[in-house]
This record gives C-alpha cells, sequence and structure tokens, in this order.
C-alpha cells in the first residue's frame, strides 16, 4: 500500500530523487534555503547537495533565468524556484523569446531540460501582486508545457517527469495544495506530461478542472449525487498539452460540459477548451457548454471582497444545475459572512 504523505513532501521527495540520480540536475531560486523551504518542498536539500547545487539566487529573476538557460543548453538540467508566479513575470522575455524557441530554431538539434516552478493561488490578503494565476499565458506560447498537478502522486510523478523532458517546463503548484495528504508511490516513477485522469466517474455531467479546482469540482459533485446528478470530474494535470481525447469521450457519454479554472474568464483556458471540443464536434453536446473561473479584474485584498471574487464548489453547482435545467436557490452564491475565503479551507484534509 502507498504511503499517505503530504503533497510538500512529495515534491521534496522528487527534487531530491532528482538530484541524487542525475549530477546535471540543480536547483536555485530566492528561498531554496530558508528555514520554511519553499512550503517545505526544498527542506535539507542544500545541506544534503551542497551550495553548488542548491542555492539561493539574488532577486534578478531575469538574469538568473538567463543562466538557467545557458546552462540547460549546454548540458545542465536546472529548476528554478519561483516562491510566486508573479516573479517570474519579470524574466518572460527569457522564457518566451529563449527557452520557449531554441529547439524550433534551430531545427531540433537544440534542447533546452529547464523546470519553471511557480506557486500560485490566493492566500492570506497577498492581492493583485501576488495572487495571480496566469498559467492560460504560458500555455499560449509554442514551446512550453505546462503542468499543474492536484494529487500528492501527481506532484511527484508529474515533476520527475518534467525534470526528465529535454525542453522547458512550467510547473505550477497551488499555494492552497502543499498541506494535503494523498497516497504516494515510494521511489522513483513519472506521470506522463499530457494525461489526463478520470478521479471521480460519472454519466450526466462532464467537470473538467485542474489544480486546486478539481477539489472544488469534486466537493460540488458530491452535493450533485445527493440531488441524483452523476458528474464525471476530469483533472487535466497538464494544460499545455492537454488531453483533448480524455475529454471528448467523456462528454460523448455526458452531452453536457462544464470547465472549472482558478484563471480569469476572458481568453482563458475554459475558452479553449469548450472552442476546440465545439469546432470538432458540434454535436457532441446536448447543452452549451459552460465555464465557471475567477472575474475580470484583479484579486483583491480585502477579506470582504474575496468572498465574491473566488470560484467555489457552490458556483460550480448552480453552474452544473444549469446545464441540467434545474433550478438554484437565488442567495446560493452569497458567501458565507464567517467565512474567510483567502485562507485555506482546513476540510481539504486529503485529495479525494
Amino acid at each position: 500500500m502507498d504511503r499517505i504523505i503530504k503533497y510538500h513532501a512529495a515534491i521534496l521527495e522528487a527534487l531530491d530523487l532528482s538530484l541524487a540520480r542525475n549530477p546535471s540536475v540543480y536547483l536555485m531560486g530566492l528561498g531554496v534555503p530558508d528555514p520554511k523551504g519553499i512550503f517545505g518542498t526544498t527542506l535539507g536539500l542544500e545541506k544534503k547537495y551542497g551550495r553548488q547545487r542548491v542555492f539561493d539566487i539574488p532577486v534578478a529573476e531575469n538574469g538568473l533565468t538567463g543562466v538557467a538557460i545557458g546552462s540547460a543548453i549546454t548540458g545542465m538540467r536546472p529548476i528554478l524556484t519561483h516562491q510566486r508566479l508573479d516573479f517570474a513575470l519579470l524574466a518572460m522575455e527569457q522564457m518566451v523569446n529563449q527557452a520557449a524557441k531554441w529547439h524550433y530554431m534551430f531545427g531540433g538539434q537544440v534542447s533546452v531540460p529547464v523546470v519553471f516552478r511557480m506557486i500560485i493561488g490566493r492566500g492570506w490578503g497577498q492581492g493583485p501582486q501576488h495572487s495571480q494565476a496566469l498559467h492560460a499565458m504560458f500555455a499560449h506560447i509554442p514551446g512550453l508545457k505546462v503542468v499543474m498537478p492536484t494529487t500528492p502522486a501527481d506532484a511527484k510523478g508529474l515533476l520527475l517527469a518534467a525534470i526528465e523532458d529535454n525542453n522547458p517546463v512550467v510547473f505550477l503548484e497551488h499555494r492552497w495544495l502543499h498541506n494535503i495528504s494523498g497516497p504516494v508511490p515510494e521511489g522513483y516513477y513519472t506521470v506522463p506530461l499530457g494525461e489526463a485522469r478520470v478521479v471521480r466517474p460519472g454519466r450526466d455531467l462532464t467537470l473538467v478542472a485542474n489544480s486546486y479546482m478539481t477539489l472544488e469540482s469534486l466537493r460540488a459533485a458530491e452535493r450533485l449525487a445527493q440531488e441524483g446528478i452523476e458528474a464525471e470530474v476530469i483533472d487535466l494535470r497538464s494544460i499545455s498539452p492537454w488531453d483533448k481525447s480524455t475529454v471528448s469521450e467523456s462528454v460523448a457519454k455526458t452531452g453536457r460540459l462544464l470547465v472549472a479554472d482558478i484563471g480569469t474568464k476572458s481568453f482563458g483556458l475554459g475558452a479553449e477548451i469548450i472552442t476546440t471540443l465545439l469546432e470538432e464536434n458540434f454535436s457532441l453536446f446536448k447543452a452549451a457548454p459552460s465555464r465557471v473561473c475567477s472575474p475580470d479584474f484583479p484579486a483583491p485584498t480585502s477579506p470582504a471582497l474575496a468572498g465574491h471574487y473566488y470560484p467555489r464548489s457552490a458556483h460550480l453547482l448552480v453552474a452544473a444545475r444549469k446545464l441540467l435545467g434545474r433550478p438554484s436557490a437565488v442567495d446560493e452564491l452569497e458567501p458565507l459572512p464567517h467565512v474567510n475565503y483567502d485562507v485555506p479551507d482546513p476540510t481539504f484534509s486529503g485529495p479525494f
């Protein structure tokens, strides 16, 4: 039987295994050797492998990204960690014009095996500049793979696969997932990039989610089941490439599609998935597909506003009922006055 460990411990295990197996792997980032170890994901690695392979960096994201890319081109396998996705915006030129392009520009003769680890998600009033979920922006760039694991087992397996990959991978961890627990195999294993997983089978509705929203989707599916509605929940795991065949097969069965995404609605992941399926097989659908996302304005700092900003299971519940022609209570989406929607929900002690 697999052990039950936390998400952050699974990430740490993947980094440890990679550093131990391959001397060309190294880890750098702001706060990597910090006593808190980036939510516990890098604890003890500097002491174990030395400062030549695990080290802090100055606040010079663009320059250090160039160092990572240059070393990758010459045979190293760097893992560059950002404690906030927002910090990586300072290095977008390097990521978009250099890392993502070299393999193509040189006819496949040059590889850039670099992993960009980034923490995403809301929390503790961090507001517009530290809570962004910009995964769709990275997925828009040809040459970048984008991975968003939900469970501890997938976090470990997908990170090991990302480090093995010969070209750049953006690896996104929602900060609210680091303390969830789940079964994780021991030893070295990989989860293929670009493959989704059906985490709850159903017949009435396909609910496609990624990262933290997979947990909210499962919560919504449990409520729907009490009403006699069986929702099939799919965890994308990777959004570039995304697993079109698994989603298509599910929609062919259910005829209804609801996409749950932590990003803002316009020009986002939900739009891409819905448009692709409509273009390729309009006849699959019994009802117009829908998406539940964050609204199109910056994340708030105020707890009072946070309750009205972030999508949660209640929004999915209402959207699912609408797809099936069922009513919802008028006040169902009103935030509860005693709940702080900007801190992790303690009921999420495990992924499923």
